[in-house]
């Protein structure tokens, strides 16, 4: 594949598909296709360019469109589709852990389970943000553009793109490798970092291949998927009811700030998932441009929040009655010999799910910064940073230690981040041009001051500091939170403080018009 194949399409200002309503842009994709595609040469910001037609995706390979906009004849599909896209990776041992890590915590069995419903619907964000996949008819990372600008954008999308992308790939590698690993073992291979590095990389590039593949491969292969890990994983749910203490109470019962602490840390966790997502539009994009934006969100966030709970609740019981400090070894205790390394399958395909989503989108961010790179190549720069994160994180971290740090800290940026996302597509009532957002254009709408939305950076900037003062980890703790006795509220105080300053900024400086 040529390295313009999947390249942004920047359109110069005397394009008529410019012109920013979905009807042009519907008469734009219908005369030429996906031409959206510069070719050698090609400029950026304006400058004039040679445009090149996008294939179609094909049938059974890889995808070879990028974050150019998707024109209504490759369109199709329902919004109820995306249920089990988002459903098969979050059937997921990550949630055992997270879960049974609310026990560990010193909550109560019952308190476990408030923390697991109440944070999983912050699933509900997920899916609001997704809406803006079929109107835009780009990906997440390209929207984003309307919040922080054609140049702004870029900087948000480095932390939160490829960055943050890169640590979520590390982490769900590493649980499925800590599971991989063992069943090597099992099977009678030496313990060494050699083989230990080779699991790792095995997976890893499982995955890429997926993410390489595609949006046709997620949507085809994520149905069947889904129902196979919810029948592993309702297996091992019943071995460990078996096991549950439904009586459990701690030692020593968490009361006032202790309990309030937990309660606190205990939402982060389970919130810093549905958090990271702001990539969704990204698996809604190629849906019809008139689905209903209601469905969308609702498909998305049951798809997710379902699973999540069930399994999420099912890790809190499994640390009533076994020892989850060591996840992988308690699990494995409990199921007979033969169903052990189907268990372990069923976490390493989990992992592929999941994080062929993850890498899938990296790789768009990659493009919508600019950088000069088809998709899959893209895909496999983010899949290398992920791979080394992971190699150290099981070679060198400990992994129990690596999960609870990354998820509490990484909301510090993605609570905020998802805040001005919604609070955005709330203010505009999710009007967003593909062609114009693509264009990137000088004196265009999503131009601002100097290609830079400085309502969207300082409602960012307020949101992260608000939440670095709340949170509380093991690596850092908040004035706030440690003046409050470790009340970790970084996930509502960050969010809710980005979405009044960008609300607030963006009237006062007149950048989205109000109706």
């Amino acid at each position: 594949m040529r390295p313009t194949d999947s390249t942004p399409a920047p359109r110069p200002a005397d394009d008529p598909r410019s012109a920013g309503s979905a009807g042009s842009a519907r008469a734009g994709s219908a005369r030429a296709g996906s031409a959206s595609r510069p070719g050698p040469g090609s400029g950026s910001d304006g400058a004039a360019l040679a445009f090149v037609p996008a294939p179609a995706p094909r049938a059974g390979g890889p995808e070879a469109r990028g974050i150019d906009l998707v024109p209504d004849e490759e369109r199709g599909g329902r919004p109820r589709d995306l249920f089990a896209v988002w459903a098969a990776p979050n059937v997921s041992y990550l949630s055992f852990v997270v879960g049974a890590a609310l026990v560990l915590m010193g909550l109560t069995l019952p308190q476990a389970l408030g923390v697991v419903l109440v944070g999983n619907l912050v699933w509900i964000c997920t899916g609001v943000v997704a809406a803006a996949g079929p109107v835009a008819g780009t990906s997440g990372s390209v929207v984003s553009r309307a919040l922080y600008g054609v140049r702004g954008n870029r900087a948000v999308v480095v932390v939160t793109g490829w960055l943050i992308a890169a640590a979520y790939l590390a982490l769900n590698w590493s649980a499925a490798s800590v599971a991989g690993i063992g069943l090597v073992a099992r099977l009678g291979l030496p313990a060494s970092p050699a083989v230990d590095a080779a699991v790792i990389c095995v997976i890893a590039a499982g995955t890429l291949l997926i993410a390489i593949f595609g949006y046709g491969l997620i949507v085809r292969l994520y149905t069947g998927l889904s129902v196979a890990l919810t029948a592993v994983f309702a297996v091992v749910t019943g071995y460990v009811l078996a096991a549950a203490d439904l009586s459990y109470a701690p030692a020593e019962p968490l009361r006032g700030a202790a309990l309030a602490a937990a309660l606190g840390a205990g939402f982060t966790l389970v919130a810093s998932a549905p958090l990271s997502y702001t990539n969704s539009p990204d698996l809604a994009r190629y849906l019809p441009r008139d689905s209903s934006p209601v469905a969308v969100a609702g498909w998305t966030a049951l798809g997710a929040y379902l699973p999540s709970v069930v399994f999420t609740a099912v890790g809190a019981l499994a640390a009533t009655g076994l020892d989850m400090t060591d996840p992988e070894a308690a699990l494995e205790g409990v199921l007979p010999g033969w169903f052990v390394p189907v268990f372990v399958v069923a976490v390493v395909v989990n992992t592929m799910t999941n994080n062929g989503m993850t890498a899938y989108s990296a790789g768009l961010s990659v493009q919508s910064v600019g950088v000069r790179l088809a998709r899959i190549p893209a895909v496999l720069v983010i899949g290398v940073l992920g791979t080394a994160m992971t190699l150290y994180a099981i070679l060198v971290f400990d992994f129990l230690t690596a999960v609870s740090t990354v998820l509490q800290l990484v909301v510090v940026v993605t609570g905020p981040v998802m805040a001005v996302a919604m609070t955005d597509l709330v203010l505009r009532r999710n009007r967003y041009s593909g062609p114009e957002l693509l264009a990137q254009r000088r004196g265009g709408p999503f131009w601002y001051r100097g290609g830079v939305h400085w309502a969207g950076f300082l409602a960012l900037a307020a949101g992260a500091l608000t939440a670095g003062l709340w949170v509380r980890t093991t690596f850092w703790t908040g004035p706030i939170a440690a003046a409050t006795g470790g009340v970790d509220l970084s996930v509502p105080a960050g969010m809710t403080v980005a979405a009044a300053v960008y609300w607030a900024a963006t009237g006062a400086l007149g950048t989205i018009p109000r109706p």
